[in-house]
């Protein structure tokens, strides 16, 4: 039962990362941190690295604790860490192998991967740290809906 109960935890954590990574971005990438997310949005041709990727390392300190954390101390928080970097696994995939193709592969054409990479390249439609929409990753409302509200963003901005 406790297998179980540790399990649930895990894809718990897993599926909350999402609302939490959506939090972040917008909050913290587009807001107090934009000093190192704004290379992600404004990349030079010939740069390999971004400022961006430390996010990748600040966001595993948390997982990083809690795992050891629940090896030493309190064995309900190594699910929680665990889950956390299965997240971050699942967003390096999707986000820098998948959508910005920084290991170059040949894609299926999958509807859901198609929807995210598209809601992607809207985000990045915006160069700006104000002005974005889609700002979660694995879950995406459709591009569409994306595009009818970053056009009716860009239109209330507009002077009429």
């Amino acid at each position: 039962m406790i297998l179980a109960l540790k399990i649930l935890l895990f894809l718990g954590t897993v599926l909350a990362m999402e609302g939490g990574a959506w939090l972040a971005h917008k909050y913290l990438m587009h807001g107090p941190m934009w000093f190192l997310h704004k290379d992600h949005h404004v990349k030079r041709p010939d740069q390999v690295m971004e400022k961006n990727d430390w996010f990748a390392f600040l966001f595993a300190l948390p997982a990083i604790a809690l795992i050891w954390i629940g090896v030493h101390v309190w064995s309900w928080a190594l699910p929680v860490g665990i889950g956390i970097t299965a997240y971050g696994l699942i967003y390096f995939i999707f986000h820098d192998m998948i959508v910005h193709q920084r290991i170059r592969m040949k894609l299926p054409d999958w509807p859901y991967l198609n929807r995210i990479v598209e809601a992607h390249r809207i985000h990045h439609h915006v160069r700006t740290k104000e002005g974005c929409v889609s700002f979660g990753f694995v879950i995406t409302p459709k591009p569409s809906w994306l595009k009818a509200k970053l056009k009716a963003m860009k239109a209330a901005k507009t002077p009429q």
